[in-house]
């Protein structure tokens, strides 16, 4: 089964920055996932949260300050004073990271709250400046943005995020068109996913930090989970 370090190494660094996934490049894992906001002056940022309050030592929304304006923010010290002066990562910080590795790159949109006008088109570009288009997954929860990226770079990973349980995984996201089905923990042992795996789908779950339910999840036919102790849980499968 393949492992996605969430948002880097998040249990042992502050997520979502440069020292979360220089952990993670240095795991024999699969890939990372991470998320992606607009700026002001419309630079791609790698954070969670549509406003700096939780993961950072300033308050306010991404997309109401310029890049150079978020960098003077601490987003490290919040996690840990070893990790001061942690700055917020542009997306083309964490592809460069990875330009010389192996691991794949789950890019989720945070479009589900402010739609960020053109951010697809941006991510399609910068992912296409690296030459990362084979080793990229785009996911969302908005699935306008999924749809949106199958339209301009059909030849892109593509992957619907659901928080909720569907009837028919398989025939919805058809419709989109995406290629995988991106669940939380609880749905992946409903019924309708074991359902989509059987009709051949790529299923792969969000956020799996026990290596029980890694362990269930792999022998369920899972093909991929996100965790934020990617360490942790390959050594539990592995034993």
């Amino acid at each position: 089964m393949e492992i996605f370090a969430h948002r880097g190494v998040s249990a042992h660094c502050p997520e979502n920055t440069i020292a979360a996934f220089v952990a993670a490049s240095k795991l024999p894992i699969t890939g990372i996932e991470l998320d992606v906001h607009l700026t002001a002056d419309r630079e791609l940022v790698v954070i969670h949260d549509e406003t700096i309050d939780r993961t950072s030592n300033g308050s306010g929304y991404v997309k109401d300050y310029t890049l150079q304006e978020l960098r003077a923010f601490d987003f490290g010290s919040w996690f840990s004073s070893e990790f001061e002066d942690e700055s917020i990562p542009t997306l083309g910080d964490i592809l460069e990271l990875f330009a010389g590795t192996n691991h794949r790159i789950n890019i989720e949109l945070k479009t589900d709250i402010f739609p960020y006008d053109g951010i697809e088109s941006l991510v399609i570009r910068e992912v296409a400046a690296f030459q990362m288009t084979e080793r990229v997954i785009i996911s969302s929860f908005n699935h306008e943005s999924i749809q949106i990226i199958a339209q301009r770079a059909p030849y892109i990973e593509k992957a619907a995020l659901f928080a909720e349980i569907l009837v028919d995984f398989n025939g919805y996201t058809a419709q989109i068109p995406a290629d995988a089905i991106h669940v939380s923990l609880p749905t992946a042992f409903r019924k309708s996913v074991k359902e989509a795996l059987n009709e051949g789908a790529i299923v792969r779950v969000y956020t799996v930090n026990d290596v029980e339910y890694a362990k269930q999840l792999q022998q369920l036919g899972l093909q991929a989970i996100f965790t934020d102790d990617p360490g942790k849980i390959a050594s539990g499968l592995i034993g």
